[in-house]
Protein backbone atom coordinates (compact mmCIF):
# COMPACT_ATOMS: atom_id res chain seq x y z
CA UNK A 1 0.00 0.00 0.00
CA UNK A 2 0.84 3.63 -0.93
CA UNK A 3 0.24 6.67 1.02
CA UNK A 4 -1.00 9.59 -0.15
CA UNK A 5 -1.92 13.31 -0.17
CA UNK A 6 -3.71 15.47 -2.28
CA UNK A 7 -3.69 19.40 -2.85
CA UNK A 8 -5.02 21.63 -5.08
CA UNK A 9 -4.81 25.28 -6.15
CA UNK A 10 -7.05 27.07 -8.48
CA UNK A 11 -11.17 26.70 -9.19
CA UNK A 12 -13.71 24.31 -8.18
CA UNK A 13 -12.97 22.45 -11.39
CA UNK A 14 -9.44 22.12 -10.45
CA UNK A 15 -10.73 20.44 -7.14
CA UNK A 16 -12.78 18.13 -8.97
CA UNK A 17 -10.09 17.04 -10.83
CA UNK A 18 -7.80 16.64 -7.78
CA UNK A 19 -10.78 14.39 -6.22
CA UNK A 20 -11.05 12.53 -9.21
CA UNK A 21 -6.99 11.38 -8.43
CA UNK A 22 -8.10 11.05 -5.27
CA UNK A 23 -10.46 8.76 -5.55
CA UNK A 24 -8.85 6.34 -8.25
CA UNK A 25 -6.14 6.21 -5.97
CA UNK A 26 -8.45 4.81 -3.17
CA UNK A 27 -9.95 2.92 -5.00
CA UNK A 28 -6.81 0.79 -6.01
CA UNK A 29 -6.01 -0.04 -2.42
CA UNK A 30 -3.97 3.01 -0.95
CA UNK A 31 -4.47 5.50 1.79
CA UNK A 32 -4.45 9.09 2.49
CA UNK A 33 -2.02 10.44 5.01
CA UNK A 34 -1.86 14.50 5.85
CA UNK A 35 2.11 14.42 6.72
CA UNK A 36 4.45 11.88 5.81
CA UNK A 37 2.75 10.39 2.58
CA UNK A 38 4.38 8.39 0.38
CA UNK A 39 3.13 10.56 -2.95
CA UNK A 40 1.84 13.98 -3.12
CA UNK A 41 -0.54 14.87 -6.12
CA UNK A 42 -0.10 18.56 -6.75
CA UNK A 43 -3.07 19.80 -9.05
CA UNK A 44 -2.19 22.83 -10.11
CA UNK A 45 -3.20 26.13 -11.64
CA UNK A 46 -1.96 28.60 -14.59
CA UNK A 47 -4.10 31.40 -15.07
CA UNK A 48 -2.05 33.76 -13.96
CA UNK A 49 1.61 33.90 -13.12
CA UNK A 50 1.02 34.23 -10.00
CA UNK A 51 -1.00 31.21 -9.95
CA UNK A 52 1.87 29.20 -11.44
CA UNK A 53 4.04 30.53 -8.83
CA UNK A 54 2.19 29.56 -6.27
CA UNK A 55 1.76 26.16 -8.20
CA UNK A 56 5.52 25.61 -8.70
CA UNK A 57 6.07 26.74 -5.33
CA UNK A 58 3.75 23.72 -3.92
CA UNK A 59 5.31 21.16 -5.55
CA UNK A 60 8.92 22.50 -4.90
CA UNK A 61 8.12 22.13 -0.90
CA UNK A 62 6.19 18.75 -1.86
CA UNK A 63 9.08 17.24 -3.20
CA UNK A 64 11.07 18.38 0.16
CA UNK A 65 8.93 15.72 2.24
CA UNK A 66 7.59 13.11 -0.27
CA UNK A 67 9.05 9.87 -2.29
CA UNK A 68 7.40 11.17 -5.46
CA UNK A 69 5.18 14.29 -6.65
CA UNK A 70 3.03 14.33 -8.93
CA UNK A 71 2.17 17.72 -10.74
CA UNK A 72 -1.06 17.62 -12.53
CA UNK A 73 -3.79 20.44 -13.67
CA UNK A 74 -3.99 23.20 -15.98
CA UNK A 75 -0.11 24.27 -14.73
CA UNK A 76 1.24 20.88 -15.27
CA UNK A 77 -0.27 21.51 -18.89
CA UNK A 78 1.21 24.95 -19.41
CA UNK A 79 4.26 23.65 -21.47
CA UNK A 80 6.03 27.70 -21.64
CA UNK A 81 6.05 28.25 -17.85
CA UNK A 82 6.55 24.51 -17.42
CA UNK A 83 8.06 23.22 -14.22
CA UNK A 84 11.87 22.46 -14.96
CA UNK A 85 14.23 22.75 -12.81
CA UNK A 86 12.53 20.89 -9.70
CA UNK A 87 14.06 17.56 -8.17
CA UNK A 88 14.06 14.48 -9.71
CA UNK A 89 11.10 12.85 -7.39
CA UNK A 90 9.03 15.74 -9.54
CA UNK A 91 6.48 14.25 -12.10
CA UNK A 92 4.97 16.69 -14.36
CA UNK A 93 1.30 14.71 -15.77
CA UNK A 94 0.69 16.97 -18.91
CA UNK A 95 -2.43 15.14 -19.87
CA UNK A 96 -6.67 16.05 -20.34
CA UNK A 97 -8.00 15.93 -17.16
CA UNK A 98 -10.04 12.56 -17.89
CA UNK A 99 -6.70 10.66 -19.12
CA UNK A 100 -4.82 11.90 -15.51
CA UNK A 101 -6.14 9.63 -12.90
CA UNK A 102 -5.49 6.80 -14.60
CA UNK A 103 -2.25 7.71 -15.59
CA UNK A 104 -1.24 8.70 -12.03
CA UNK A 105 -2.87 5.39 -10.79
CA UNK A 106 -0.53 3.34 -13.59
CA UNK A 107 2.50 5.27 -12.41
CA UNK A 108 1.64 4.41 -8.48
CA UNK A 109 0.69 0.99 -8.93
CA UNK A 110 -2.41 -0.74 -7.74
CA UNK A 111 -2.53 -3.18 -4.55
CA UNK A 112 -6.13 -4.12 -5.90
CA UNK A 113 -9.32 -2.67 -5.27
CA UNK A 114 -10.51 -3.29 -1.58
CA UNK A 115 -12.53 0.18 -1.62
CA UNK A 116 -15.22 0.36 -4.31
CA UNK A 117 -16.59 3.85 -2.65
CA UNK A 118 -15.57 6.52 -0.04
CA UNK A 119 -16.87 9.20 1.50
CA UNK A 120 -15.34 12.63 0.45
CA UNK A 121 -14.86 15.31 3.86
CA UNK A 122 -16.65 18.41 1.77
CA UNK A 123 -20.52 18.68 2.90
CA UNK A 124 -20.85 19.86 -0.90
CA UNK A 125 -19.91 17.70 -3.48
CA UNK A 126 -18.93 19.33 -6.51
CA UNK A 127 -19.73 17.60 -10.33
CA UNK A 128 -17.83 18.12 -12.67
CA UNK A 129 -20.22 18.08 -16.14
CA UNK A 130 -18.45 19.70 -18.81
CA UNK A 131 -14.71 20.41 -19.65
CA UNK A 132 -12.52 22.64 -22.22
CA UNK A 133 -13.59 25.51 -23.68
CA UNK A 134 -13.96 26.17 -27.41
CA UNK A 135 -14.00 30.11 -27.47
CA UNK A 136 -10.69 32.13 -27.33
CA UNK A 137 -10.74 35.18 -25.22
CA UNK A 138 -7.56 37.62 -25.64
CA UNK A 139 -6.14 36.65 -22.07
CA UNK A 140 -6.89 33.34 -21.50
CA UNK A 141 -4.66 30.63 -21.45
CA UNK A 142 -7.49 27.39 -20.48
CA UNK A 143 -8.13 26.42 -24.06
CA UNK A 144 -4.28 25.79 -24.51
CA UNK A 145 -4.19 23.21 -21.24
CA UNK A 146 -7.96 21.73 -21.47
CA UNK A 147 -8.68 21.82 -25.22
CA UNK A 148 -11.93 21.92 -26.39
CA UNK A 149 -15.45 22.27 -25.22
CA UNK A 150 -16.73 17.98 -24.50
CA UNK A 151 -19.78 17.37 -21.98
CA UNK A 152 -21.02 14.30 -19.95
CA UNK A 153 -22.99 11.99 -20.59
CA UNK A 154 -26.44 13.26 -18.55
CA UNK A 155 -26.76 9.61 -17.44
CA UNK A 156 -23.33 9.87 -15.49
CA UNK A 157 -23.85 13.03 -14.19
CA UNK A 158 -27.08 12.25 -12.81
CA UNK A 159 -25.82 8.35 -11.70
CA UNK A 160 -22.90 10.74 -10.08
CA UNK A 161 -25.07 12.72 -8.09
CA UNK A 162 -27.34 10.05 -6.59
CA UNK A 163 -24.08 8.84 -4.99
CA UNK A 164 -23.06 12.00 -4.36
CA UNK A 165 -26.39 12.51 -2.15
CA UNK A 166 -26.16 8.06 -1.00
CA UNK A 167 -22.71 9.48 0.57
CA UNK A 168 -24.75 11.99 2.91
CA UNK A 169 -23.81 15.36 0.83
CA UNK A 170 -26.75 17.72 1.05
CA UNK A 171 -25.20 20.08 -1.21
CA UNK A 172 -24.27 19.72 -5.28
CA UNK A 173 -22.53 21.95 -7.15
CA UNK A 174 -22.51 21.61 -10.65
CA UNK A 175 -18.86 22.46 -11.99
CA UNK A 176 -17.05 23.17 -15.47
CA UNK A 177 -14.84 25.17 -17.60
CA UNK A 178 -17.57 26.89 -19.44
CA UNK A 179 -21.13 25.02 -17.80
CA UNK A 180 -23.52 27.09 -20.43
CA UNK A 181 -21.77 24.61 -23.19
CA UNK A 182 -23.16 21.55 -21.38
CA UNK A 183 -25.03 19.65 -24.03
CA UNK A 184 -25.70 15.39 -23.90
CA UNK A 185 -27.01 15.76 -27.92
CA UNK A 186 -27.83 12.39 -27.96
CA UNK A 187 -30.03 12.64 -24.71
CA UNK A 188 -31.31 15.73 -25.55
CA UNK A 189 -29.72 17.81 -22.75
CA UNK A 190 -28.94 21.21 -22.40
CA UNK A 191 -28.02 22.58 -19.20
CA UNK A 192 -31.28 23.78 -18.50
CA UNK A 193 -32.76 20.03 -18.60
CA UNK A 194 -29.81 18.83 -16.40
CA UNK A 195 -30.45 21.52 -13.99
CA UNK A 196 -34.08 20.57 -13.45
CA UNK A 197 -33.13 16.59 -13.35
CA UNK A 198 -30.27 17.60 -11.38
CA UNK A 199 -32.36 19.35 -8.98
CA UNK A 200 -35.12 16.40 -8.54
CA UNK A 201 -32.39 13.92 -7.17
CA UNK A 202 -34.05 12.15 -4.55
CA UNK A 203 -32.45 13.56 -1.13
CA UNK A 204 -30.54 16.09 -2.81
CA UNK A 205 -31.23 19.37 -0.50
CA UNK A 206 -29.47 21.76 -2.83
CA UNK A 207 -28.17 22.58 -6.31
CA UNK A 208 -26.15 24.94 -7.34
CA UNK A 209 -24.06 26.04 -10.53
CA UNK A 210 -20.57 26.87 -9.60
CA UNK A 211 -19.85 29.78 -12.60
CA UNK A 212 -21.76 30.52 -16.04
CA UNK A 213 -21.23 32.75 -18.54
CA UNK A 214 -23.53 35.78 -19.42
CA UNK A 215 -24.18 34.48 -23.00
CA UNK A 216 -25.67 31.36 -21.78
CA UNK A 217 -27.75 33.52 -19.44
CA UNK A 218 -30.94 33.37 -20.89
CA UNK A 219 -35.07 32.68 -20.38
CA UNK A 220 -34.79 28.98 -20.86
CA UNK A 221 -32.27 28.65 -17.64
CA UNK A 222 -33.90 31.65 -15.76
CA UNK A 223 -37.10 28.96 -15.74
CA UNK A 224 -34.95 25.96 -14.66
CA UNK A 225 -33.75 28.20 -12.45
CA UNK A 226 -36.51 29.18 -10.71
CA UNK A 227 -38.77 26.43 -11.46
CA UNK A 228 -36.35 23.67 -9.38
CA UNK A 229 -37.11 24.20 -5.42
CA UNK A 230 -33.69 22.75 -4.80
CA UNK A 231 -31.72 25.13 -6.71
CA UNK A 232 -30.07 27.67 -4.51
CA UNK A 233 -30.42 31.83 -5.28
CA UNK A 234 -26.99 32.43 -6.29
CA UNK A 235 -25.07 32.89 -9.73
CA UNK A 236 -21.56 33.50 -10.42
CA UNK A 237 -21.53 35.24 -13.60
CA UNK A 238 -18.07 36.52 -14.85
CA UNK A 239 -18.14 40.11 -15.98
CA UNK A 240 -13.85 40.66 -16.54
CA UNK A 241 -14.82 44.71 -17.45
CA UNK A 242 -17.75 46.84 -17.76
CA UNK A 243 -16.00 48.84 -20.23
CA UNK A 244 -17.33 47.75 -23.83
CA UNK A 245 -13.68 48.89 -25.93
CA UNK A 246 -11.95 46.26 -23.26
CA UNK A 247 -14.62 43.76 -23.39
CA UNK A 248 -13.71 43.86 -27.33
CA UNK A 249 -10.21 43.81 -26.89
CA UNK A 250 -10.44 40.36 -24.16
CA UNK A 251 -12.94 39.20 -27.20
CA UNK A 252 -15.36 38.59 -24.74
CA UNK A 253 -18.72 38.66 -26.99
CA UNK A 254 -21.10 40.65 -25.21
CA UNK A 255 -21.37 44.26 -23.99
CA UNK A 256 -21.91 46.02 -20.60
CA UNK A 257 -25.44 46.74 -21.55
CA UNK A 258 -26.29 42.87 -22.43
CA UNK A 259 -24.50 42.11 -19.28
CA UNK A 260 -27.20 43.86 -17.46
CA UNK A 261 -29.57 43.12 -19.24
CA UNK A 262 -29.37 39.64 -19.05
CA UNK A 263 -28.96 39.61 -15.23
CA UNK A 264 -32.29 41.71 -14.53
CA UNK A 265 -34.62 38.53 -14.40
CA UNK A 266 -32.24 37.04 -11.68
CA UNK A 267 -32.04 40.46 -9.40
CA UNK A 268 -32.96 38.69 -6.43
CA UNK A 269 -30.28 36.50 -6.97
CA UNK A 270 -26.88 36.62 -4.93
CA UNK A 271 -24.60 37.57 -7.90
CA UNK A 272 -20.99 37.44 -7.67
CA UNK A 273 -18.60 37.51 -10.31
CA UNK A 274 -14.63 37.86 -11.23
CA UNK A 275 -13.06 41.26 -12.80
CA UNK A 276 -9.93 41.95 -14.59
CA UNK A 277 -8.32 45.16 -13.34
CA UNK A 278 -5.52 46.10 -15.62
CA UNK A 279 -6.19 44.71 -19.29
CA UNK A 280 -4.03 46.65 -21.79
CA UNK A 281 -5.59 49.23 -22.70
CA UNK A 282 -8.13 50.12 -19.25
CA UNK A 283 -7.75 53.74 -18.34
CA UNK A 284 -9.12 55.06 -15.41
CA UNK A 285 -12.57 55.62 -16.94
CA UNK A 286 -12.60 52.04 -18.42
CA UNK A 287 -11.99 50.92 -14.93
CA UNK A 288 -14.96 53.47 -13.58
CA UNK A 289 -17.51 52.11 -16.12
CA UNK A 290 -16.77 48.77 -14.55
CA UNK A 291 -17.21 49.83 -10.90
CA UNK A 292 -20.39 51.42 -12.43
CA UNK A 293 -21.45 47.81 -13.74
CA UNK A 294 -20.46 45.85 -10.63
CA UNK A 295 -23.09 48.45 -8.79
CA UNK A 296 -25.73 48.67 -11.33
CA UNK A 297 -25.90 44.91 -11.70
CA UNK A 298 -26.18 44.25 -7.64
CA UNK A 299 -23.24 42.57 -7.47
CA UNK A 300 -22.31 41.76 -3.73
CA UNK A 301 -18.77 39.56 -4.25
CA UNK A 302 -16.20 40.54 -7.23
CA UNK A 303 -13.04 37.99 -7.45
CA UNK A 304 -10.85 40.82 -8.63
CA UNK A 305 -7.81 39.59 -10.76
CA UNK A 306 -4.60 42.07 -11.63
CA UNK A 307 -4.09 41.20 -15.54
CA UNK A 308 -1.04 38.68 -15.83
CA UNK A 309 0.01 38.03 -19.34
CA UNK A 310 -0.32 34.55 -20.40
CA UNK A 311 1.93 32.66 -22.94
CA UNK A 312 0.30 32.18 -26.37
CA UNK A 313 -2.27 33.99 -25.90
CA UNK A 314 -3.35 37.10 -28.15
CA UNK A 315 -2.26 39.27 -25.40
CA UNK A 316 1.08 37.90 -24.15
CA UNK A 317 3.15 40.71 -25.20
CA UNK A 318 0.89 43.14 -23.87
CA UNK A 319 1.14 44.86 -19.93
CA UNK A 320 0.61 48.16 -20.57
CA UNK A 321 -0.88 49.39 -17.03
CA UNK A 322 1.15 49.89 -14.44
CA UNK A 323 1.50 47.46 -11.79
CA UNK A 324 0.72 49.95 -8.97
CA UNK A 325 -2.78 51.57 -10.86
CA UNK A 326 -3.75 47.88 -11.02
CA UNK A 327 -3.03 47.26 -7.15
CA UNK A 328 -5.13 50.39 -6.74
CA UNK A 329 -7.40 49.93 -8.72
CA UNK A 330 -8.11 45.96 -7.16
CA UNK A 331 -8.68 47.81 -3.78
CA UNK A 332 -11.03 50.17 -4.50
CA UNK A 333 -13.12 47.21 -6.58
CA UNK A 334 -12.34 44.47 -3.44
CA UNK A 335 -13.96 47.54 -1.05
CA UNK A 336 -16.74 48.33 -3.06
CA UNK A 337 -17.44 44.34 -3.35
CA UNK A 338 -16.74 44.15 0.80
CA UNK A 339 -19.45 46.58 1.46
CA UNK A 340 -21.87 45.26 -1.02
CA UNK A 341 -21.66 41.98 1.03
CA UNK A 342 -22.57 43.37 4.13
CA UNK A 343 -25.27 45.53 2.93
CA UNK A 344 -26.59 41.98 1.69
CA UNK A 345 -25.78 40.46 5.00
CA UNK A 346 -27.43 43.56 6.97
CA UNK A 347 -30.86 42.53 5.17
CA UNK A 348 -30.61 39.43 7.06
CA UNK A 349 -30.86 40.93 10.21
CA UNK A 350 -34.10 39.58 11.87
CA UNK A 351 -34.86 37.48 9.01
CA UNK A 352 -34.44 33.48 8.96
CA UNK A 353 -32.73 31.45 6.54
CA UNK A 354 -31.76 27.58 6.41
CA UNK A 355 -27.81 27.06 6.92
CA UNK A 356 -25.93 24.62 5.69
CA UNK A 357 -23.28 23.92 8.40
CA UNK A 358 -19.74 22.95 6.33
CA UNK A 359 -17.27 24.15 8.94
CA UNK A 360 -17.46 23.77 12.85
CA UNK A 361 -19.16 26.83 13.63
CA UNK A 362 -20.00 28.43 9.84
CA UNK A 363 -22.01 27.59 6.94
CA UNK A 364 -23.53 29.03 4.10
CA UNK A 365 -27.33 30.04 3.05
CA UNK A 366 -29.46 29.29 0.42
CA UNK A 367 -28.05 32.25 -1.84
CA UNK A 368 -24.41 31.74 -0.63
CA UNK A 369 -24.24 34.12 2.35
CA UNK A 370 -21.96 32.97 5.22
CA UNK A 371 -23.18 32.77 8.26
CA UNK A 372 -21.56 32.23 12.31
CA UNK A 373 -23.69 29.26 13.26
CA UNK A 374 -23.90 26.69 16.03
CA UNK A 375 -24.31 22.69 14.47
CA UNK A 376 -22.76 19.36 13.34
CA UNK A 377 -20.91 19.95 10.20
CA UNK A 378 -23.49 18.52 7.29
CA UNK A 379 -26.55 19.74 9.01
CA UNK A 380 -28.79 21.71 7.72
CA UNK A 381 -29.80 24.61 9.93
CA UNK A 382 -32.70 27.35 10.59
CA UNK A 383 -31.11 30.36 11.79
CA UNK A 384 -32.61 33.41 12.28
CA UNK A 385 -29.91 36.66 11.40
CA UNK A 386 -28.72 38.69 14.85
CA UNK A 387 -25.82 41.19 13.67
CA UNK A 388 -23.56 41.31 10.80
CA UNK A 389 -19.90 40.85 11.28
CA UNK A 390 -17.22 41.28 8.67
CA UNK A 391 -17.49 37.30 8.70
CA UNK A 392 -20.52 36.92 7.83
CA UNK A 393 -23.86 36.90 9.44
CA UNK A 394 -23.99 36.34 13.07
CA UNK A 395 -27.41 33.42 13.87
CA UNK A 396 -29.38 34.32 17.07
Amino acid sequence: MTTFSVRFLGCKVSHVDAQEIRERLFADGHAELDDGADVAIVNTCCVTHEAVRKSRHAASRAARTHRRVYVTGCGGSLAADGFSGLPENVTVVARRSEETPDAVARDVGAIGCVRADFHLERVRAFVKVQDGCSFSCAFCVIPQVRGSSRSRPAEAVLREIRRRVAQGHREVVLTGINLGCYRDREAAYGLPRLVREAGSVPGLARLRLSSIEINHVNAELGRALRETPTVARHLHVPLQSGDDGVLRAMGRRYDASTYLRRLEPLADFNLTTDVIVGFPGEDEQAFGRTLGVVEAAGITKAHVFPYSPRPGTVTAASDTVPRSAKRERGERLREASRLASLARWREKVGREDVVLVDRPNRGYGDDYSPWLVDGRVGELVRVRGAEVTEEGIRAA
